[in-house]
């Protein structure tokens, strides 16, 4: 089997190098920021390093080995990277695991990783371990960043253990490019997760490809609200202090996201689809009520916005008929919009599921582009990206430095590079399934590759509907462009070897609620699912959007559930995609129905 170039053109040999690295070159820089108490306070990157080169000392006297696993449950918050880091550092393998997960979920990582120990954020999630820890026989030791517990070492004590510093410099030393960095479980829509193995060499050249492509820069701060225990943050985390940037944490409620954004204001956001959406949906409620002239209008505006954006990318004029019309358009809608992001944003970046191109028109009109990019948990998070001088709406973009991709035969899309894992933990079987013996990635996907390079995304292999007339569909378009409407939560086609394509629908419960007072109906979603005005508005949106596919394409009936989908439910991933074998199997009858009309 190929083993991918992990050689990295960074001064970091390894990410067990980052903390000394960052804390010399960056020093009184901040490089973390976080609330406390509600109030924002600052870590400084030497700062860092003293407290990583604590911990990771604490952590050796635990009896932390090399090459040993160690978990991290817990939210997004700077004792992640302390401990992430400080894992790193002590020669061992840093393996996450989504606090959104159940204690059936954190025993399957923690056992099949073999981890010998745990770093949970608090006595909510130490209960989903202790639940299973009988099971659990490699696990020898637990941490905890919160509070005290009598099964628990503080992560506080653990810093203040002092350790053997020639010890932590022969461990720091002792990692190659080719050890194991991370174990990332892929969260997976079908079957057991899988280990993704990702490479301290993987780590090191994404750094590099990031500070090629100026995604990240010295002095940026950037906004990290996604969990860390996926790929993309992880990516976002370490090339961000690697560069010199502040990681500013979000405060732990979701619903805080905008007004931190605009506490913050970063100058980078890395995200994923539905944060976008709902704040597309915010910024263009007023069309709801708005008259066709006006719609038509704000329409107008974001195509010139679009093409004095384009002309500013280029370093071109804007000719005197356009600057007028520009400025009138930015003062009555693009300034409001760049308000939500805090007035600073240079670029955003979205992946991990599509997005609608007019979403992405309308952000980069307003002066706040947000660039879509295509990776896998497999290629250390990203493989192609739109950038700002380099993009196509409709696509991710073109292949990072050292990448290579190309389409198979069957339209799937093959990668190669620095940045394809190492292979799946303990099962060869299906390494060798997606990693041929020229080191191509088989990724699952199916995608085109225009003239120019760029990737467009066409459909997944295994999601592919194949109707009983034989015509192959990807439900991902449809669903996607039925979420664009702010009243639709979730959208899952369904139609292999069926007549036509149907699909189950979820409302927003944020957005259908002030909509149902409105109409003087009661808030309850259960309620609203069998009232008629509510499936007229369904229907109507559902209408709007069947005009831009072939009629084999079109939804001919659908279902509006009473609730929605949700993590909790093991119905979404932790980074709100459909896991749609769980779904269609759960909901059947339901499908099914919409046939037996």
């Amino acid at each position: 089997m190929g083993t991918p170039d992990v050689q990295s053109a960074t001064e970091l040999k390894t990410m067990a190098e980052l903390p000394a690295f960052a804390g010399a070159r960056h020093g009184d820089t901040p490089a973390l920021r976080f609330k406390r108490g509600g109030e924002w306070q600052e870590c400084s990157y030497r700062e860092l390093e003293e407290v990583v080169r604590g911990l990771a000392g604490g952590l050796i006297d635990l009896g932390v080995g090399p090459g040993d696993r160690v978990c991290v449950l817990a939210n997004t918050r700077p004792e992640w990277t302390h401990a992430a880091l400080a894992i790193s550092c002590a020669g061992a393998i840093v393996v996450p695991i989504y606090p959104t997960n159940s204690p059936e979920e954190c025993e399957w990582v923690a056992g099949n990783s073999g981890a010998v120990a745990l770093i949970a954020e608090d006595e909510h999630q130490l209960d989903k371990v202790r639940a299973v820890r009988e099971r659990l026989p490699d696990l020898r030791r637990l941490v905890v960043m919160d509070g005290e517990a009598p099964d628990a070492t503080p992560l506080q004590q653990l810093r203040g253990g002092g350790g053997d510093p020639a010890e932590l410099e022969r461990r720091v030393a002792g990692v190659s490019a080719q050890d194991p960095l991370l174990f990332i479980y892929t969260s997976g829509t079908t079957g057991p997760p899988k280990g993704c193995m990702l490479s301290h060499g993987n780590g090191t050249a994404l750094c590099d490809m990031v500070e090629q492509l100026g995604i990240v820069r010295p002095g940026d701060v950037s906004y990290l609200y996604l969990p860390l225990a996926h790929v993309f943050a992880q990516l976002i985390e370490l090339s961000g202090l690697y560069l010199g940037a502040t990681l500013a944490y979000f405060g732990g409620d979701t619903k805080q996201i905008i007004p931190e954004l605009q506490d913050v204001c970063p100058d980078y956001l890395p995200s994923v689809p539905r944060i976008f959406e709902k704040l597309y949906a915010l910024a263009t409620a007023p069309l709801e009520k708005a008259s066709p002239e006006e719609r038509e209008q704000f329409a107008q505006a974001v195509k010139l916005g679009v093409k004095v954006r384009a002309l500013e990318a280029r370093g071109e004029p804007i000719p005197d008929q356009l600057r007028g019309p520009f400025e009138q358009a930015d003062n009555q809608i693009f300034k409001k919009v760049r308000s939500l992001f805090g007035e600073r944003l240079r670029e955003a970046n979205t992946g991990a599921a599509p997005i609608a191109p007019e979403i992405l028109e309308f952000f980069y009109a307003a002066g706040c582009p947000v660039m879509e990019g295509y990776g896998l948990t497999e290629t250390t998070g990203v493989g192609t990206v739109c950038t700002r001088e380099h993009f196509r709406f409709g696509t991710v973009g073109r292949p990072i430095p050292r990448v290579e991709v190309r389409i198979g035969d069957d339209g799937e899309i093959l990668m190669r590079g620095p940045n394809v894992f190492v292979g799946y933990w303990r099962n060869e079987e299906a390494t060798r399934e997606v990693l041929d013996d020229d080191g191509w990635l088989h990724t699952g996907d199916l995608g085109e590759l225009d003239d120019d390079g760029f990737l467009k995304i066409t459909g997944r292999k295994k999601d592919i509907i194949i109707t009983a007339g034989g015509k192959n569909l990807a439900p991902a378009n449809v669903e996607n462009d039925l979420k664009q409407s702010r009243w639709i939560s979730q959208a899952v086609m369904y139609g292999d070897r069926r007549p036509y394509p149907v699909a189950l629908i979820t409302l927003d419960p944020e957005e259908i609620g002030p909509w149902a007072r409105e109409q003087g109906l009661a808030e309850d979603l259960a309620a609203l699912a069998d009232e008629d005005r509510v499936r007229e508005l369904v229907q109507g949106i559902v209408d709007d959007v069947n005009k831009r596919y072939a009629q084999v394409e079109q939804i001919k009936r659908f279902a509006i559930l009473d609730h929605d989908l949700s993590q909790e439910t093991g119905e979404l991933t932790p980074t709100l995609k459909v896991k749609r074998n769980v779904v269609y199997d759960r909901y059947e009858e339901v499908f099914e129905s919409l046939y037996a009309r």
